[in-house]
């Protein structure tokens, strides 16, 4: 085991990314990522990274360049957050669509308005639907081990995809927490040189993002939707390999005290830290409660899921996102999808919370958890979600 330092999230993301031995790196500065690109510009500048470092105009810019130095066969990271991925979303589509291996950071932040820098995930639930691989960590540790993970799985040859690293703005970016650093070898042994599937080279003209005319249009998509859905193998793959270098096993779901329990909550990113004391808490009355924490966003974890859920009688899930208009958050609305055809499907609860960085307390998690279980018992109130926590 290597040694445990204390250090702030961004710089250890930072860090990991320069251990990663990235070739380009285009930056624009957003709160609350911005310590990151801070972080790669001084290692850049002391030569610490041999490394092209590219401040850009605009956060549109700076998914475009990095698009253009994947596309060379560079390996490539950038990172942003909230009205900044909303400025990049036309670039993270073609991205994903062009098959180019970038690593992003996206430090989780309220999109506007009312403007707002703090928690949420309504950024990232903008870009659910854009083909990239998407997870979602808890820990400062699992941030700076992932974006180690993220090149590994874009980078092989039968992915090639974007891959998004979730970590949410302040909750984590900005803390510091105990973490262990990997060893240079174990980054040799665990993430190979890049060697790209599609290069613009002159060697080998390729033509790139050309025009799709409607009757290859269709195929395109269902061609990139089969690359997306195959990654999952890669993904788990590469967590068991992570694990045997470093001991930390990740999974696409992950419980806690979970199982025979009647009832789980389920969160998404750091929220899970809490939601376990809660869990602790109820669990010392008699409560028979779990925690299920949804660590793989894209490609769907279907499966996962399903077999978590089997002897589950109630689910609660916590949105930290507004689908507006819609029959509930972005998250219980796929996971209510999901579960419609299996049989014994548990009852699903969903509440909206910690929207801009408000406090979800291990008190509010209580709250929750028995105000679900009257719910549950109304086929009525059971089907609508809450926004917790709303002064009156």
């Amino acid at each position: 085991m290597s040694k445990r330092i204390g250090v702030e999230v961004s710089i250890a993301a930072a860090e990991a990314a320069g251990l990663a031995d990235v070739d380009v790196v285009s930056a624009y500065p957003i709160t609350p990522q911005t310590h990151i690109v801070e972080h790669l510009a001084e290692m850049v500048a002391h030569g610490d990274l041999d490394a092209e470092y590219i401040p850009v105009e605009s956060e549109h810019s700076a998914m475009s360049v990095a698009c253009g130095s994947s596309a060379v066969g560079a390996r490539t990271f950038t990172c942003t957050s909230s009205q900044g991925l909303a400025l990049m979303n036309e670039i993270v589509f073609l991205a994903a669509s062009l098959r180019l291996p970038i690593v992003m950071a996206l430090a989780n932040r309220s999109l506007s308005g009312p403007l707002s820098i703090w928690n949420d995930h309504s950024d990232v639930m903008s870009i659910r639907d854009s083909g990239c691989i998407q997870i979602f960590t808890e820990t400062g540790q699992d941030v700076y081990d992932h974006m180690i993970y993220a090149f590994r799985v874009a980078e092989d040859p039968s992915v090639s995809l974007p891959f998004i690293v979730n970590l949410d703005g302040f909750l984590l970016t900005h803390m510091i927490e105990p973490i262990e650093y990997w060893e240079k070898d174990w980054v040799k042994k665990f993430l190979p040189e890049l060697k790209p599937v599609n290069r613009l080279h002159p060697d080998k003209p390729i033509t790139m993002g050309a025009l799709g005319m409607p009757n290859i249009f269709t195929e395109a998509k269902k061609h990139q939707d089969h690359g997306l859905i195959e990654s999952k193998s890669v993904l788990i793959d590469a967590w068991k390999e992570m694990g045997d270098i470093t001991g930390r096993y990740y999974q696409p779901i992950e419980t806690y005290k979970a199982e025979g329990a009647e009832t789980l909550i389920l969160t998404m990113g750091s929220l899970g830290g809490i939601a376990s004391l809660a869990i602790d808490e109820l669990k010392e009355k008699g409560e028979s409660v779990g925690l299920m924490k949804l660590r793989l966003w894209r490609p769907f974890p279907l499966e996962e899921l399903v077999e978590t859920m089997k002897g589950v009688k109630q689910l609660i899930v916590i949105d930290r996102a507004v689908s507006f208009g819609g029959p509930g958050g972005p998250v219980a609305s796929e996971i209510r999808s999901a579960l419609y055809h299996t049989e014994n499907r548990p009852v699903i609860t969903n509440y909206v919370c910690g929207l801009a960085g408000r406090d979800v307390t291990q008190d509010d998690f209580i709250k929750i958890y028995e105000e679900s279980k009257s719910r549950a018992n109304d086929s009525v109130n059971q089907s609508e979600y809450v926004y917790h926590g709303v002064r009156e």
